[in-house]
């Protein structure tokens, strides 16, 4: 099964996104747009693994914070200049950090590697490519999505809302031509 440890959002939050995604989407209909329904705050890519029950087992140890959290802005991986993701940003304070540190350290044992980059929060909207920050060989940015950059460049951050994150969630990812499919496995509880 292909693996992920996230946070989901709240239907209030997911409405207002979705409305700026679709006042953005004409501008580049070069991409894959994702479905307001996939939209959730990766803390832990995990992959492929056949170890379901053991990483349901170390998730339950781990114990933190509810986190707060507030998504406003946007932004491009890996730049605005040659953008291949389009994200919304999300604003917390330490106990994001801390959540994605501890699920990073409860997961170790399974072979996942300790993170060199500090981890930086988003939600993605949209990807082009592989949809990975760094390109991957002859991979190309998008000029729809540097449209979006030049359409959204000058006018004031969108706020899309607040909110506590009150539980994190492990989903399994099935990747289909129509796009990633995510099922929600586990439910952890935040204190």
């Amino acid at each position: 099964m292909r693996l992920f440890v996230a946070l989901d959002i709240d239907s209030e939050i997911r409405r207002r996104i979705s409305e700026f995604r679709g006042q953005m989407r004409p501008y580049a209909p070069d991409v894959r747009w994702v479905g307001p329904e996939s939209f959730h705050i990766t803390l832990q890519f995990i992959g492929e693994t056949e170890k379901v029950d053991e990483i349901r087992g170390a998730l339950q140890q781990v114990r933190q914070s509810a986190v707060p959290l507030t998504f406003r802005g946007t932004g491009f991986f890996p730049n605005a200049k040659s953008p291949r993701v389009f994200w919304v940003g999300i604003e917390s304070d330490e106990r994001l950090q801390n959540l994605a540190a501890a699920i990073g350290n409860a997961l170790r044992p399974f072979g996942l590697k300790e993170e060199t980059a500090p981890y930086k929060p988003h939600l993605t909207l949209a990807r082009a490519g592989s949809g990975r920050p760094r390109a991957v060989r002859g991979e190309q940015s998008a000029p729809g999505l540097r449209v979006v950059g030049i359409k959204l460049d000058g006018l004031t951050p969108e706020d899309f809302g607040s909110m506590t994150a009150r539980e994190f969630c492990l989903y399994e990812s099935k990747t289909a031509p129509s796009g990633a499919k995510y099922t929600k496995l586990n439910t952890y509880p935040l204190e």
